[in-house]
């Protein structure tokens, strides 16, 4: 590595006019490789926001038992799946990280002791995404895990205590989908243009509504919705991102969804842009 990156890496990151927030609908992995109308939206908007110094990434696939922050020069690029062509696991992603950004983060967060983690790297939540927005891997990127012991509120509130990167130059984007029942996935409708179960296009139009309205509450309390909301989200991982890009947003900033389309009955790709 040159000096010149390395001191990047470990210096303060400086004010910056405040930067957006992202939740992205990653979907399937293949995403990663294929050319689609998701991937051309990932793309679509890192046009229109500025290029961030750093990435803080919160995705659905690292579940912790406490709060951790990846803390590595060279985060590894990690196959977290199976199953896939070849093809998908030859894919590497070789962001940096940002050992200043990590320490920065772990000191902002006072709900709880986060650890300085060296061992997990970028998971396909992170870089099957990230890779469409910033093909050259020229920025840095860490990741701070989902505790999953906690509650959906616990988690909203530890976002916030995060606002202040935005001002940094730090994209921070969640990584996930807001609806996401893998075993009921219709598989002969994989290829289909758009095709959604009637309860997944449900639980996703009241879900955008009260992202659109900027109505958390209903969002952090979405056990409360009966059956539809249920079915859509069966297990939190991949709905929690979506708090912590919700929890950012400031008092009247713009919010706007792109890539609102279902999958396959029981997964959507919608995404957020949040400023």
């Amino acid at each position: 590595m040159k000096l010149n990156e390395l001191k990047k890496m470990t210096e303060p990151l400086s004010n910056t006019v405040k930067m957006p927030v992202l939740f992205l609908g990653h979907g399937s992995p293949m995403n990663a490789i294929e050319e689609n109308e998701f991937v051309a939206g990932f793309r679509n908007v890192a046009k229109e926001i500025p290029k961030p110094n750093a990435i803080l990434c919160v995705s659905a696939h690292w579940e912790t038992k406490g709060t951790f922050v990846t803390a590595m020069q060279n985060p590894p690029t990690i196959h977290d799946f199976g199953g896939f062509p070849k093809e998908l696991f030859e894919v590497q992603y070789p962001a940096p990280g940002d050992l200043f950004l990590a320490k920065e983060t772990k000191a902002l967060i006072t709900k709880t002791e986060v650890g300085l983690d060296d061992k997990w790297g970028l998971d396909h939540g992170a870089w099957s995404v990230i890779k469409h927005l910033y093909p050259n891997a020229d920025v840095p990127v860490i990741q701070l895990s989902l505790d999953y012991n906690q509650t959906p509120q616990y988690h909203y509130e530890l976002a916030q205590e995060i606002k202040s990167l935005r001002e940094k130059g730090v994209l921070i984007i969640g990584s996930g989908n807001i609806v996401h029942n893998l075993r009921m996935l219709a598989w002969d409708k994989l290829n289909a243009p758009e095709y959604g179960f009637d309860w997944a296009i449900d639980a996703n139009e009241n879900m955008k509504k009260y992202i659109l309205d900027g109505d958390h509450k209903p969002l952090i309390n979405f056990r409360s919705h009966g059956k539809s909301f249920d079915l859509a989200i069966p297990t939190p991982e991949h709905f929690l991102p979506l708090l912590y890009a919700l929890a950012l947003q400031e008092e009247n900033e713009e919010i706007s969804l792109f890539n609102d389309k279902a999958v396959a009955g029981s997964l959507t790709m919608t995404s957020v842009k949040i400023g």
